[in-house]
C-alpha cells in the first residue's frame, strides 16, 4: 500500500506555528484536506502539538529560572566582593575617609536584602505609606471632596444673573 501523504507530515505541520491548518499540508503535498484530518486523527496531531508546547514551555520556564538563579548568584557574589574591599578600607583608612567605605558596605546589605527578597528599609517605609495614603483617600466622605475643590464657596442661582 502506498503512502500519498509522506511520513514528514507532521513535521511540516508543526513547523507551521500559529498559522498551521491541514489544508496548508493538503496543499503542500498536493492531497485532499480530508486524506490529512483523516492521517491527524490517526496520529493524534494535535495531542502531540498540545505535549510539544508544553515541553516547549517546560525548558523556557527552566532557563529563565536558570538565568534568574544565575543573576543572582553573580551578583551576590559582586556584592561579597565590594563589601570585602569596604571592610578592607575600613580597616586600612584613616579617620577622615571611613564615609566611602560605609557607604558601599550598607549599599552591599541592602542590595544582598533585595536579591533574598527581603524589603529593604525603604521599601517597607514605601508601602507602609502607600497603604495610608489609599486608606485615606477611601475614607474620605463624598462632601469633603466637593468642600475641597469649592474651597467651601456656596454657589447660589441668581434669576437676575447679579451677583450680590
Amino acid at each position: 500500500m502506498s503512502r500519498k501523504i509522506p511520513r514528514d507530515a507532521f513535521t511540516f505541520y508543526f513547523s507551521l506555528g500559529p498559522e498551521r491548518s491541514y489544508q496548508a499540508v493538503a496543499d503542500e503535498y498536493d492531497v485532499t484536506k480530508q486524506a490529512v484530518c483523516k492521517l491527524a486523527q490517526r496520529e493524534k496531531w494535535q495531542e502531540r502539538i498540545e505535549k510539544l508546547e508544553a515541553k516547549a514551555r517546560e525548558r523556557t520556564d527552566q532557563k529563565i529560572a536558570e538565568t534568574l538563579e544565575e543573576m543572582d548568584l553573580r551578583h551576590l557574589k559582586e556584592i561579597k566582593l565590594v563589601r570585602a574591599r569596604a571592610i578592607e578600607a575600613l580597616s586600612s583608612a584613616s579617620l577622615t575617609s571611613p564615609m566611602d567605605a560605609v557607604k558601599a558596605l550598607n549599599l552591599t546589605w541592602r542590595q544582598e536584602r533585595l536579591i533574598r527578597g527581603e524589603p529593604t528599609e525603604r521599601n517597607a517605609v514605601s508601602v507602609e505609606e502607600a497603604v495610608k495614603r489609599e486608606y485615606q483617600r477611601w475614607m474620605t466622605a463624598p462632601e469633603d471632596d466637593e468642600n475641597v475643590e469649592g474651597e467651601g464657596e456656596i454657589e447660589t442661582d441668581d434669576e437676575d444673573g447679579d451677583d450680590e
